[in-house]
C-alpha cells in the first residue's frame, strides 16, 4: 500500500510547509484509518527534513518518485523512504531505512544490535539488515520486480549517529555490503549513492507497478526451497502422511473464489502433522502459489524456518511463517492456501487486546483453501479456541466445502502406540487397555532426584542435540528480571536451572546452547526431540490412585489458566473441567515430546510412587 507518493519536487515543497509530519499523518489516516503517536510524528518531521536536504541536488531529477511509509503487501512491514527513477537502462528503487539513533551496542547474534528506545536498551535488527530484508521480501514475492526487471537498492541513514566502530563493525559486514549504512557525516555519500541510480526521473510509475504486481513467490525462491528439501530425511512423507499431502495439494490447486475448500486433519502426538504441513508449503511455493504456514505460538514457526533455511539467510522465507493473528485486515481470498498447524491453539480474538473478528473466520476468509491440523486433546491454555466443530460451523456458514481426514499412525514415541495410550490411561484422561508399559520399546523412567534427570538429558544431548528438559508452570520466572537468579531450585539435590531465555526466540528446542535451560509448553508443543525430561510440579498430584489437579500450585504469572477464578464463581462445574483438562493436557503434551525416551521427576512423593507402579 502506498501511503504517500509525490515527485521529488513536490516532496521538497511539502517539507517547506513545515507541516510534513501532519501531511504524512493525514495520508496514513486516509489510507489505513490509523493514527500514530506523537513520537512517530516527531520522527517523521526530523528524518524527512534530513532526507529533503540529501535530495537537494540538481543531478537528482525533480521528477524522481518519492514514497513514504510504503506498506509491503501481505505483511505488517513498512518501508520508511523510497526513491524511484532510472539510470537510463534500468528502473531503480532506492530503499532508505531511517533511524534517529545516536548509539548502538554490539551483540553476538547475526544481524542484531542493541540500542536505546523509550523504555530502555533493547535488541533490534541492524539497520542494514532491516533495509536488506525489506528488499529481499519485495523481490521474493512481487512478480512485477522479477518480470519487469526492477532493481532494488537498500540502504540505511542514521542522521544523528556520530562515526564510531559498533554500527559498522566487521561482524555486520555481510549486511553492510548488501545495504550500506550512512551516518551523520555521510549525507554527501548517501547523495552520491542515490545519484548512481537516479539519472532520470520516474516516467513509468515504478512504485505503482510494484504495488499492483501480483503477489506470488518468485522462481528463485521456489528453486531455493527445492534445493533445501531435496534429500532432507526429516521431511520425507510416509503412509497416511502422503495421503493427506496429496489430498491437500489437489484441493489447494483446484480451489477458487466460487469453490472454496477447507480440510481438517485430526491427529495426535507424533502423527506427522507438521511434516505434512511443511511439505505442502514447499510444494505450493514451488508451483508459484501464495501460501503461508500459520501457528499461534512462535516456536513451531521459528524451528521449522531454521530447519529449512539453516545458515543460508533466505530472509524472504520468513514471510512464509506467520502468526494466527496476521489476517485481521487481509482482503478476502488474498491467499491461495493457509496451512494452520497446532490449530487447537487458535484463539477467538488476537492478542492481549482481543483485536479482530475471529481468528478462524479471518483465516477462512483470507484463503481460497485452508487446512487445519488439530489435536483437541492438546488444549493447554484457557484461551485455546480451536475445535473441529467450530471450524466446520464457520466454514458451512460461508459456503465453504468441508473435508476431513485423520492421521492415526504414531511416529514420535519410538513407534509406540502403546506408550501414548498408556500416558492417557496413567493421567486418567481416557481409559485404555494399556495399564502398564510392558512390551513397549519406549524408554520411560521415574527418577527420585531431579539432578539425575539433568545428568541424563545432558548426556543424551551430546549425541545429536536432541534432548531437553521441560516443566509445568509451577516456578516463578525470576531470571527474566534478574539474569543471575535461578528459577527452578531443589536445594536437597543441588539442582539449579533457569527457564528458557528469550534469546533464542522460538528456537529454544533446537539451539545448541539451550540445553542448560528448562523449556515450557509454549517452546515445546508441536515440536520433538529424541529424549525429554519432565519436571511435574504440585499442580498435578495423585491421591489414593486418583490423578488430581491443583491450579493454586501454579505460579501466579501463569497465563494458561488466567481467569479461572472468575470462571469458578460463574460456573464452577465447567471451570473445574476446563482447568483439569488444561493441566493434564500440558503434562500429556510434555511427556510425548521425546521420540525415544521420557524421564520424569514429580515433586510430590505419592505421585512419583504412582507413576513407578504404573510402569509394570
Amino acid at each position: 500500500m502506498i501511503v504517500y507518493h509525490r515527485t521529488k519536487q513536490e516532496f521538497n515543497n511539502d517539507v517547506l510547509t513545515n507541516d510534513i509530519d501532519n501531511i504524512i499523518l493525514n495520508a496514513l489516516i486516509e489510507k489505513t484509518g490509523k493514527r500514530v503517536g506523537e513520537a512517530e510524528l516527531t520522527s517523521f518531521r526530523n528524518s524527512l527534513s534530513y532526507m529533503d536536504r540529501v535530495l537537494l541536488d540538481p543531478e537528482i531529477p525533480n521528477d524522481c518518485g518519492v514514497s513514504i511509509e510504503y506498506h509491503i503487501p501481505q505483511t505488517s512491514k513498512r518501508v520508511d523512504f523510497i526513491i524511484s527513477g532510472t539510470d537510463g537502462d534500468t528502473d531503480n528503487v532506492v530503499i532508505v531505512e531511517l533511524k534517529q539513533w545516536q548509539s548502538a551496542e554490539l551483540t553476538d547474534k547475526d544481524g542484531i544490535v542493541k540500542t536505546r528506545f523509550k523504555h530502555g536498551i533493547k535488541e533490534t535488527s541492524h539497520p542494514s539488515y532491516q533495509a536488506w530484508s525489506y528488499a529481499a521480501l519485495l523481490k521474493g514475492f512481487n512478480s512485477a520486480i522479477e518480470d519487469e526487471n526492477i532493481d532494488l537498492h537498500p540502504c540505511a541513514y542514521l542522521h544523528n549517529y556520530d562515526e564510531e566502530a559498533n554500527i559498522k563493525n566487521q561482524f555486520y559486514q555481510e549486511y553492510l555490503e548488501k545495504a550500506p549504512v550512512f551516518l551523520k557525516s555521510d549525507a554527501i555519500k548517501l547523495r552520491e549513492f542515490i545519484k548512481k541510480f537516479m539519472k532520470f526521473g520516474d516516467q513509468s510509475n515504478i512504485l505503482f507497478r510494484i504495488d499492483n504486481g501480483k503477489i506470488k513467490p518468485n522462481k528463485s525462491l521456489a528453486d531455493a526451497l527445492s534445493k533445501i528439501m531435496k534429500g532432507n530425511q526429516e521431511f520425507i512423507l510416509i503412509d497416511e502422511q502422503k495421503v493427506v499431502f496429496e489430498t491437500a495439494k489437489k484441493l489447494a490447486l483446484h480451489s477458487t473464489e466460487t469453490n472454496k475448500n477447507v480440510l481438517i486433519v485430526e491427529g495426535g502426538p507424533g502423527t506427522g502433522k507438521s511434516v505434512v504441513a511443511i511439505n505442502l508449503l514447499v510444494e505450493l511455493i514451488q508451483k508459484g502459489k501464495l501460501a503461508q504456514y500459520v501457528t499461534k505460538t512462535s516456536a513451531p514457526r521459528d524451528v521449522y524456518f531454521n530447519k529449512l533455511v539453516g545458515d543460508k539467510k533466505k530472509v524472504e522465507l520468513k514471510q512464509l511463517f506467520v502468526g494466527s493473528g496476521s489476517f485481521m485486515n487481509t482482503p478476502p481470498n488474498a491467499f491461495g492456501t493457509l496451512i494452520v498447524d497446532e490449530a487447537h491453539r487458535l484463539t477467538e480474538k488476537t492478542g492481549f487486546l482481543k483485536m479482530g473478528n475471529n481468528q478462524i473466520e479471518e483465516i477462512l476468509d483470507a484463503a481460497l483453501f485452508s487446512i487445519f491440523f488439530i489435536d483437541e486433546n492438546q488444549r493447554v491454555h484457557i484461551d485455546d479456541y480451536g475445535e473441529i466443530g467450530i471450524i466446520e460451523k464457520f466454514a458451512r456458514q460461508k459456503g465453504i466445502t468441508v473435508h476431513r481426514l485423520e492421521l492415526e499412525s504414531q511416529f514420535r514415541c519410538n513407534g509406540s502406540d502403546g506408550y501414548l495410550a498408556w500416558i492417557d490411561n496413567a493421567l486418567q484422561i481416557r481409559e485404555t487397555a494399556n495399564e502398564n508399559l510392558q512390551g513397549t520399546e519406549y524408554e520411560f523412567q521415574v527418577l527420585d532426584d531431579p539432578k539425575e534427570i539433568q545428568k541424563i538429558i545432558y548426556e543424551k544431548n551430546k549425541i545429536n542435540n536432541k534432548a531437553r528438559l521441560v516443566a509445568g508452570y509451577c516456578w516463578k520466572w525470576k531470571s527474566k528480571k534478574d539474569p543471575k537468579a535461578f528459577d527452578i531450585e531443589f536445594p536437597d539435590s543441588d539442582f539449579q536451572m533457569r527457564w528458557n531465555m528469550t534469546d533464542y526466540g522460538g528456537a529454544w528446542i533446537i539451539d545448541p546452547n539451550s540445553v542448560t535451560e528448562v523449556g515450557c509448553i509454549h517452546t515445546a508443543q508441536g515440536l520433538e526431540v529424541d529424549y525429554i525430561g519432565v519436571l511435574i510440579g504440585d499442580d498435578l498430584i495423585v491421591r489414593d490412585g486418583q490423578v488430581l489437579v491443583d491450579p493454586t500450585k501454579r505460579d501466579s504469572g501463569d497465563k494458561t489458566i488466567f481467569g479461572y477464578k472468575k470462571m469458578m464463581k460463574e460456573n464452577p462445574v465447567d471451570a473445574k473441567e476446563v482447568v483439569r483438562a488444561i493441566i493434564k493436557n500440558t503434562y500429556r503434551t510434555l511427556m510425548t515430546r521425546g521420540m525415544k525416551g521420557c524421564y520424569i521427576y514429580c515433586t510430590d512423593p505419592e505421585t512419583r510412587a504412582y507413576f513407578k507402579k504404573m510402569i509394570y
